[in-house]
């Protein structure tokens, strides 16, 4: 039960950020996808996106102030 169809998941958390902001970005090569698919731990993977999402809604609000006033 503790097998889940032969290689474990063996990713480090800069990995799925590096994966996220590439998505981000749009950018991904299929390869890299599936190596992903298969490797990426799924809860870095949504710690990573809701980082780069707070990140991004920052740059976003302090580009909106520089501009506005």
């Amino acid at each position: 039960m503790s097998e889940n169809g032969g290689s474990p998941r063996k990713s480090s958390f800069g990995q799925s950020m590096r994966a996220v902001l590439w998505s981000f970005f749009g950018v991904r090569k299929r390869r890299d996808l599936e190596a992903d698919a298969t490797q990426l731990n799924p809860l870095h993977v949504i710690a990573a996106a809701l980082i780069a999402t707070a990140i991004l809604i920052g740059v976003l609000i302090l580009v909106v102030r520089v501009v506005v006033g």
